[in-house]
């Protein structure tokens, strides 16, 4: 199967989340790096339970995603090019193997470049679509699947992405999930591969040299 540009894109970035929620949840304590909404339900349970400081533990990502999504945002105003942020990104998932940090600030740093990546480029193909979370995504397939089973008038409702594109996203994700758990096996450095997957997915992005 042959993707076209912003489908490639897509399952890239993808897997650049899959791996990187992966890593995260299994090496750096039980806490998701892409994932907030299951970061927020792990912290209320522990909230519920009595462990106020897992509780903490388990929010603090949400501050540094926060901060990477508004970094981005910014970026993209300067430069009006997801290459930068996506670079960034790149940069900070192959450093954090590196630096003489424990588990809980890798993680924070992480999911700070989940959040780059997340604000970075949203638009595939003319249809929006995220790439660091799959669940509404699974919801717009089922929207998809029941639309080609029963057409609706045009303009009746509002446009989704295409399965295609939708179902290569959660694919991308559940892969690289995949990927991941098993790069814990093969390097000390998994997050390496998801910083390189960045690379093609910057030079898709670059425009065509005028004719």
């Amino acid at each position: 199967m042959i993707l076209d540009k912003p489908h490639l894109q897509a399952v890239l970035l993808t897997l650049v989340a899959g791996i990187a929620d992966a890593v995260g949840y299994i090496v750096m304590g039980g806490v998701f790096t892409a994932n907030m909404t299951g970061n927020t339900v792990l912290a209320g349970i522990a909230a519920a339970e009595g462990f106020y400081e897992l509780a903490a533990q388990r929010l603090a990502p949400l501050i540094t995603f926060f901060l990477g999504a508004m970094l981005a945002r910014l970026l993209l105003r300067l430069v009006h090019r997801p290459a930068a942020p996506l670079l960034l990104e790149a940069i900070v998932l192959a450093a954090v193997g590196f630096l003489p940090v424990g588990r809980e600030t890798a993680v924070l740093i992480v999911a700070f470049a989940m959040g780059l990546q997340a604000s970075a480029l949203t638009h595939f193909g003319g249809t929006s679509v995220s790439t660091v979370v799959v669940t509404s995504t699974l919801a717009r397939v089922a929207d998809a699947a029941l639309d080609r089973l029963w057409p609706v008038p045009a303009r009746t409702l509002p446009s989704i992405a295409t399965p295609r594109l939708l179902a290569l996203t959660w694919a991308g994700y559940f892969a690289g999930a995949v990927i991941g758990t098993v790069l814990l096996h093969l390097t000390r450095w998994p997050l390496l591969v998801p910083a390189a997957l960045l690379l093609p997915v910057i030079l898709l992005g670059r425009p065509r040299p005028a004719k």
